[in-house]
């Protein structure tokens, strides 16, 4: 009778700490946010305007890894525009947190290659964005990424 309550207790402690390691799931909303980023990524890859005019705000700020600022009409234009070609962008390490009144904040890491103006290029950087639900439509009205240099 004691070796199976030792067995049974052992087996409680190892339930425990290995539901403790498993990383927790996003909520709803933190998951709407995650795929709307996958959904960015997508959208500009394949330089669809019209997809990504959709998730950003009319408002927004758009601060790029080289420190330059844009419009959403002047970042839309970059996008659409055919300096890039091949390009290839993912996002790892993607967390969201919520706010009241309907805010969000993202980051996480993002890889970007492909060919500008003939020369190939490959990047990492992270990056935060802020969203705003706008009547249970999520925006984003502010983007900033940092090149990673090590």
């Amino acid at each position: 009778m004691k070796a199976v309550a030792s067995v049974l207790s052992l087996l409680c402690v190892c339930a425990v700490f290995g539901k403790a390691q498993q990383p927790a799931k996003p909520s709803g909303e933190e998951g709407r946010i995650i795929a709307l980023e996958s959904a960015w990524d997508q959208a500009e890859q394949n330089k669809d305007g019209n997809a990504l005019a959709n998730l950003l705000a009319e408002n927004l700020v758009y601060v790029d890894y080289d420190g330059s600022i844009s419009t959403k009409q002047q970042f839309l234009a970059s996008v659409k525009s055919g300096d890039i070609a091949g390009e290839q962008i993912n996002n790892e390490g993607v967390t969201v947190h919520l706010y009241g009144n309907g805010v969000a904040v993202s980051t996480g890491i993002y890889r970007d290659k492909g060919i500008q103006k003939g020369k190939p290029f490959s990047r990492r950087g992270r990056f935060t964005n802020v969203w705003l639900d706008q009547n249970g439509r999520w925006e984003c009205i502010a983007s900033q990424s940092t090149l990673i240099t090590r």
